[in-house]
């Protein structure tokens, strides 16, 4: 029994790192387009200052009213750029420091988190790592959130494991789907994944949909309770629905539910008392 609580142990952290890597190729594309913005302002930011500087060498005497509008319009768009480079910049930090929190953050601490906040950025780095290692891979993502939704006490680098095994999951499953059809002749399936909170009753709410194969009622069964997984090898742990089930029933006290139908899809929610 030690060696078997032993080894569940090595498995459950090669399953973080797992995801870790998954997400790697995910969090460079992600942090690509912010930082494109970063680099093609500051070049654009320095080609305005260069004409600028030739402006005033031209009128070095005398400052024309009309050079003098020139250059007002040049600092203006200096000041422009300037912001969308704070904006992209912050938006790249951003990124770092949510991927720090799952590998750095503290075991079981509980913050007072943005709900909406965390699934979106968790969500989109799970479907670009997709996109990374299959470039055609396409999903239409629809998130839906309650307005005004109060900050939330969880433990968040356990959240986003949660909401990147499941969001992985969702991917893999549309994604089959979507072959399976195109196989068949039928180009009108659209993949979707549909992501939904809120806050009622004391009670967090998070729902996660895709239209993909969804599962047999022998899967579903052992979903939680055993080591299973519909993935080829080397695809899949058949950890990773064991692991968020324990986030959110044990680390968080609440229940986790499953709705599935094979060949239509599946939700999964979690239910957080908050």
């Amino acid at each position: 029994m030690e060696e078997i609580k032993t080894l569940k142990k090595q498995l459950r952290q090669q399953q973080k790192m797992a995801s870790l890597g998954m997400l790697s190729a995910g969090i460079a594309h992600e942090i690509q387009n912010p930082l494109n913005f970063v680099i093609n302002f500051s070049k654009l930011s320095d080609k305005l200052l260069q004409d600028m500087k030739e402006i005033v060498e031209d009128i070095e005497e005398q400052i024309d009213p009309d050079d003098a509008a020139d250059l007002q319009d040049i600092c203006d768009d200096l000041s422009i750029n300037m912001q969308k480079i704070k904006e992209h910049g912050e938006r790249a930090i951003s990124i770092i420091q949510g991927i720090l929190l799952i590998s750095r953050g503290k075991e079981g601490e509980v913050l007072p988190t943005d709900i909406p906040h965390l699934l979106h950025e968790y969500i989109w780095l799970s479907y670009h790592a997709k996109r990374a290692n299959d470039k055609s891979f396409n999903v239409t993502i629809k998130e839906t959130y309650q307005d005004n939704m109060p900050h939330c006490m969880v433990i968040p680098q356990d959240l986003s494991r949660a909401v990147i095994n499941v969001m992985n999951n969702a991917c893999y499953a549309v994604k089959q789907r979507a072959d399976k059809e195109q196989a068949n002749g039928n180009r009108d399936f659209a993949p979707t994944i549909s992501v939904n909170a809120s806050v009622a009753d004391g009670k967090l709410t998070i729902s996660i949909s895709d239209n993909g194969t969804g599962m047999p009622q022998d899967v579903k069964q052992k979903l939680f309770h055993e080591t299973i997984t519909t993935k080829p090898i080397g695809e899949g742990t058949g950890l990773g629905m064991q692991i968020t089930h324990d986030i959110i029933t044990q680390n968080h006290k609440g229940n986790m539910l499953v709705e599935t139908a094979e060949g239509q899809g599946t939700t999964i929610t979690f239910i957080i008392p908050c």
